[in-house]
């Protein structure tokens, strides 16, 4: 199939799942509920044509118009959704009393569509601004926005006008503690017998929902207010260095999500700055945290944040992995086998050392995918591509906006052999997997085991998938590793120094739903494509 066949059947594609949608929603009775989502979507857009319209006037930037032709679009269907869910609930009085309680089926499906719907509608302004030219790359960017995978098709982001870019920080910003986290922080939309609990679970599947109010919506609103504040002093400390104030609201929201998109082309690397790398490294470590811990420390139980066991084999890890790094930049130059451009690595000097070591393995492991003043790890030779993969795969803790498998998940099976290597020894001693110093049920412990085992038979289909499409062996592995962990760069031709802008139209759809559903974790997409999952019985 040739490649504007393949952009016909893209657009066709598209359609399709504005007619699955606005059908699904109306016959589920859900339609108010995804149509607040796409309001809420509309208002941030309207909030960049305002960024957009402040350029225009001392810019002269084109994109305004664009902007509010995206976010009219957007708004008229959101309110053509509000309205069709009211309409729909008036004619059946007994839905009334049901239409907001939400079943375990409504949880997964109402997430799953409201990620599809935020990325479809999210397209509009990269279309509309000609940023980009065509519906699927636009789709792309947006769900790797969305998703926080900052794995870019655009090859000339410094040209690009203000609006466009404030859009693309703004969607990795909304998508870094989740759109159902958002949803439940701000809109009392749910009534009060709502499963809110399954729908966070829905968006969140990790291990477990850890509470830290009776309420759900008030976990959510805590977690977004603290998500917040530490975005303003984020970009507060970017702004008291080389960064203009655009530039420091705009990388703070995408740092603080995880996300890694840049308002440069070069990324941090632009501002050629140490302040800026070491405190980029610090945000981008406090993102990788889980939130609840920052909950906890707000109370003044500093007991609970320094005794957590996910966090302390985090800082553990990060450690490590620095000081191999650090170690191998000062090896690896000397072996002429090993490395394969010299002239990419940091000067031989330490502190450049330890700083290119230390925001590789922070933007690496908390998925975000920033490129520092040293940052192409394809050209640094072999040694440094276990590591690199390793913290792609690894993640950081769970409950943070970083993306992977995360730690815990790692820390459970890790202990879980250990326990069965013990009852092998001694098979009549009963032997538990603790985190933390809580027992992990069986349920979770098969629910880790699953995830992984998911996890792995994904990678192998996609990995099969991408070679189909003319990737060799290393980028294929590379493009399902930072899809499905919501990474960003890939390798070689999709590497960091690269956009992704050379796959085919079939790799980027592949990715694109990789990227849904490593933000989902897999369970929550992967449910809704079994047979079982529609059976009404």
């Amino acid at each position: 199939m040739s490649e504007n066949k393949m952009k016909i059947f893209s657009c066709h594609i598209v359609e399709k799942i504005y007619i699955f949608a606005v059908c699904t929603i109306v016959e589920n009775m859900k339609a108010k509920i995804y149509g607040i989502f796409i309001l809420v979507e509309a208002f941030f857009m309207f909030i960049s044509s305002m960024v957009a319209l402040y350029y225009n006037v001392h810019c002269g930037e084109k994109d305004v118009v664009s902007l509010l032709a995206a976010t009219m679009i957007t708004g008229i269907f959101g309110f053509i959704l509000l309205s069709a869910g009211r309409e729909k609930a008036k004619k059946d009085n007994e839905s009334v009393k049901k239409i907001d309680n939400l079943t375990m089926k409504d949880s997964f499906v109402l997430v799953t569509v409201a990620w599809v719907l935020f990325a479809v509608f999210g397209m509009l302004p990269f279309i509309f601004t000609g940023a980009i030219d065509n519906v699927t790359d636009a789709f792309f960017e947006s769900m790797s926005g969305f998703t926080t995978t900052g794995a870019t098709i655009m090859n000339n982001i410094d040209s690009q006008p203000h609006g466009i870019l404030f859009w693309r920080s703004v969607i990795q910003w909304l998508g870094g503690l989740g759109i159902i986290v958002l949803f439940l922080a701000i809109i009392p939309a749910l009534n009060k017998k709502s499963n809110k609990t399954t729908l966070f679970s829905a968006e969140m599947s990790g291990l477990s929902v850890k509470k830290l109010h009776p309420k759900m919506a008030v976990t959510a609103r805590h977690l977004y207010l603290i998500y917040m504040f530490l975005t303003v002093v984020c970009a507060l400390v970017y702004w008291a260095g080389p960064m203009n104030l655009y530039d420091a609201v705009c990388h703070a929201l995408t740092t603080m999500s995880s996300g890694g998109f840049s308002t440069h082309q070069s990324s941090i690397g632009y501002f050629n700055s140490s302040y800026v790398e070491y405190f980029c490294v610090l945000f981008m470590i406090l993102s990788g945290i889980n939130f609840s811990l920052y909950y906890f420390l707000s109370r003044g139980d500093v007991r609970s944040f320094l005794k957590n066991e996910e966090f302390r084999w985090f800082l553990g890890l990060i450690f490590v992995l620095v000081a191999i790094m650090t170690v191998l930049f000062y090896y690896a130059p000397n072996v002429q086998t090993i490395a394969t451009d010299t002239s990419a690595y940091p000067e031989p000097t330490f502190e450049s050392r330890f700083r290119a070591a230390l925001f590789h393995v922070a933007t690496t492991i908390s998925s975000t995918g920033y490129q520092g003043s040293y940052y192409d790890y394809t050209l640094w030779g072999g040694l440094f591509l276990f590591p690199t993969l390793l913290m792609m795969l690894s993640g950081s803790c769970a409950g943070s906006t970083s993306g992977g498998i995360k730690i815990i998940r790692w820390m459970v099976c890790l202990k879980s052999i250990r326990i069965t290597i013990k009852q092998f020894m001694h098979p009549n001693a009963v032997f538990t997997v603790k985190v933390s110093k809580e027992v992990v049920s069986n349920e979770i412990l098969l629910r880790t085991l699953n995830f992984l085992f998911f996890y792995v038979i994904i990678c192998v289909v996609s990995v099969i998938v991408f070679a189909i499409t003319g990737c060799d062996f290393e980028e294929s592995v590379f493009n399902t590793i930072t899809s499905l962990s919501n990474m960003g760069p890939g390798y070689r031709s999709t590497g960091p120094a690269t956009t992704f802008s050379d796959l085919t139209v079939t790799a980027k759809w592949v990715m694109s739903f990789l990227m849904l559903m490593g933000r989902l974790e897999i369970y929550t997409v992967l449910l809704i494509f079994t047979p079982t999952f529609w059976n009404k019985k």
